[in-house]
């Protein structure tokens, strides 16, 4: 199979779906692989390194679509779109529902669209999603503790005198908690099920309050807090709004709003995506950070776990072709959310207000 690995075009994106090593054993196993020039120099994987693993370096962006499998981390920008071969495979982060010219185009071109966010596992988890969560949530912290202390916040405070609230409690919302209470700031997470909550109370104790979104007084919660994550994910779909606008103007003025899930919208009606380049603003007197691509602050290592995490699931669609693969993988097929001019995904259908064609009559017409 030909598999082409793009550059990167979105503002202050330096990760890379593919390491040199991951090129190496994708080659080994027949497969032709076209890699931009500079595709991975970012995150410090030189062409040297992939031409070493047998992969060719390809001049343009144009090249490097015109593959049967092109693999690359971001949502396509702009007119990235036009360089697909029609009929060809895309796996990547989609985010479909909130791009819906983009979804449309990408319909036309009858592209059988595989994304990221929405591929699980046996337990329902999300593999592919939850590396780069983790890394957000990681990073949301010491983003907070500069932006708290910064003289443009307006309060000039240390991270371990805030008072933090984390909204979900998933691999984003859990990972911030962690980073939190190791800072030592006081820490809250609201989550929608106390299952997610559980563990954390099990590792932190007392060191941690929690409380499900339904018993909780969330608008209450962030008025009292110096920062507030919003950590909320529904695959496939939009994140809900819960906080207004009127619930950002009651906090303190100076307070921090990081969204990490801010290509789902965002928890907070104020909040709109911004990039690492520019990745602030101040809204009702708070200051919002909403950089959708958050991991790629740390590109060598978010690319290393993207790798890591997409090889799999590569090497099953080259080996047995896509439609013996879904059949065979759950868990991949519910990233399936295009295929044949179709959309496969019901609640990204549903968020487009298109058709949906069910999976089974993909799977189990051929």
């Amino acid at each position: 199979m030909i598999i082409g690995v793009p550059k990167e075009i979105k503002t202050g994106e330096d990760r890379v779906a593919l390491t040199p090593q991951a090129a190496q054993a994708l080659v080994a196993a027949g497969n032709v692989l076209r890699v931009q020039a500079g595709a991975g120099t970012t995150a410090g994987f030189a062409d040297a390194a992939y031409i070493h693993a047998g992969a060719h370096i390809v001049a343009s962006a144009a090249h490097a679509f015109d593959a049967e499998l092109v693999v690359k981390v971001k949502e396509i920008q702009n007119d990235e779109w036009r360089h697909l071969r029609p009929g060809s495979m895309l796996f990547s982060f989609l985010h479909l529902g909130t791009h819906p010219t983009m979804a449309r185009e990408l319909l036309n071109r009858r592209i059988t669209a595989i994304a990221f966010e929405t591929v699980s596992d046996k337990n329902g988890g999300l593999p592919m999603l939850a590396p780069m969560s983790a890394l957000a949530g990681e990073l949301a912290l010491p983003i907070a503790a500069g932006l708290l202390a910064s003289p443009a916040g307006a309060k000039c405070m240390l991270i371990r005198d805030a008072s933090v609230l984390v909204v979900g409690a998933g691999a984003a919302g859990a990972a911030a908690a962690r980073a939190a209470i190791a800072l030592g700031a006081k820490v809250t997470v609201v989550a929608a099920s106390d299952r997610r909550l559980a563990p954390l109370r099990a590792e932190f104790g007392m060191r941690i309050r929690t409380s499900t979104i339904a018993d909780a007084d969330l608008p209450r919660l962030a008025q009292a807090a110096d920062v507030v994550i919003g950590a909320v994910n529904v695959p496939g779909t939009a994140t809900p709004k819960l906080l207004t606008r009127q619930d950002i103007a009651a906090m303190r003025p100076g307070s921090v709003l990081i969204e990490i899930c801010i290509d789902g919208g965002g928890i907070a009606e104020t909040s709109r995506p911004t990039t690492l380049a520019a990745p602030t603003y101040v809204e009702e007197g708070v200051v919002h950070y909403c950089v959708p691509n958050m991991p790629a602050a740390a590109p060598r290592a978010a690319s290393e776990k993207i790798s890591a995490a997409v090889l799999p699931y590569i090497t099953s669609l080259v080996q047995h072709g896509l439609l013996r693969t879904m059949r065979d993988n759950e868990g991949l097929a519910a990233g399936l959310q295009m295929h044949g001019g179709n959309i496969t995904h019901r609640e990204v259908a549903a968020q487009l207000v298109l058709p949906f064609l069910d999976l089974d009559a993909v799977l189990f017409s051929c």
